[in-house]
């Protein structure tokens, strides 16, 4: 008898059933790949930020010494003055114009011509014997000898109140007298390189005394390293000056100053008896880098236009 075949257990292929199977795997690789681009593009975006914001901690620490030009050197001496010329910016159109005063010409120079090595040098001790009265507890002091201001802890005193009498064994007449013959040569010099008229130059406040070390800020008056506009900060400055009293490099680290010009940073490395001026506009901006160790002695002296604003040299009470 011929084999036959019995097929009642054997089902013939349902077509729709296979074709569920082939979409649902489709549908699985496809999830699958999708994961794994989901994977590789959130490990890209962490590698990318990782990456900017290391580019942008390079950049922070870089400032100071990669993109800055140093304009003057501290190992520069300067037999003649040194001047960059800047486009006044409109800062003076918000106030009254003083013909003959109100800058027209508009910039920064140095020199260290004006005020001699040993001449800071006393100048310097004067700052000394005032800061030692008081000083902050932060990393910046300053000595008014105009107003009396000295900063003492996360505060300030007035010196001729505070201390009376006492404050004739600290200064003397003769220190008072070299204050005033710095003062009138390094304004005679503001007034030769802007082309000014020195009888309506005036000296303004605040000129002070500054002291700066590496010390931790206790409060935003220790805080001198953020950029900043002269005459925006104190409305009265026309033009702003500093005699340096000690040398970058030797007696401090860090605490150049820096204009900031856009494309490049301009520093002026500080040198005792060095005398830097500049037109007190935001063509103007600038900062001064933080001190990273020893102690940086400048004295900051500022000219006005303005007679209502004008102030006169200190003097023993």
């Amino acid at each position: 008898m011929p084999l036959q075949l019995r097929r009642g257990n054997v089902k013939p292929a349902d077509s729709n059933s296979v074709e569920k199977k082939i979409k649902r795997g489709n549908a699985q690789r496809q999830g699958s790949w999708i994961r794994r681009l989901r994977g590789w593009l959130l490990l890209g975006l962490l590698l990318g930020l990782l990456l900017l914001s290391a580019g942008l901690a390079w950049l922070y620490s870089s400032s100071d010494d990669d993109i800055t030009e140093v304009w003057v050197q501290q190992s520069q001496l300067l037999q003649e003055k040194k001047f960059f010329e800047v486009p006044c910016s409109e800062d003076y159109e918000n106030y009254q114009r003083y013909p003959g005063c109100t800058p027209q010409k508009c910039g920064r120079a140095v020199t260290d011509t004006v005020v001699t090595r040993e001449e800071a040098e006393r100048i310097r001790r004067i700052a000394e014997r005032g800061l030692a009265l008081g000083g902050s507890d932060g990393g910046a002091s300053i000595l008014d000898l105009h107003s009396g201001a000295l900063s003492r802890g996360q505060h300030f005193v007035n010196i001729y109140r505070y201390f009376g009498d006492q404050i004739k064994d600290v200064f003397s007449e003769e220190d008072f007298q070299l204050y005033r013959t710095m003062r009138q040569r390094i304004q005679e010099a503001v007034a030769r390189t802007f082309g000014l008229d020195v009888s309506r130059l005036y000296l303004t406040k605040p000129t002070f005394f500054s002291r700066m070390n590496g010390t931790e800020a206790k409060t935003p008056h220790d805080e001198y390293w953020h950029p900043h506009i002269d005459k925006v900060t104190y409305g009265s400055f026309d033009y702003t000056s500093l005699l340096y009293l000690s040398d970058y490099g030797s007696d401090f680290g860090g605490g150049r100053f820096v204009f900031m010009d856009g494309v490049a940073n301009r520093t002026v490395e500080p040198r005792s008896g060095r005398v830097s001026f500049f037109s007190s506009g935001s063509e103007n901006l600038h900062r001064v880098e933080k001190v990273r160790w020893g102690t940086r002695f400048a004295i900051t002296v500022s000219f006005t236009c303005d007679p209502a604003h004008a102030i006169t040299d200190p003097a023993l009470p």
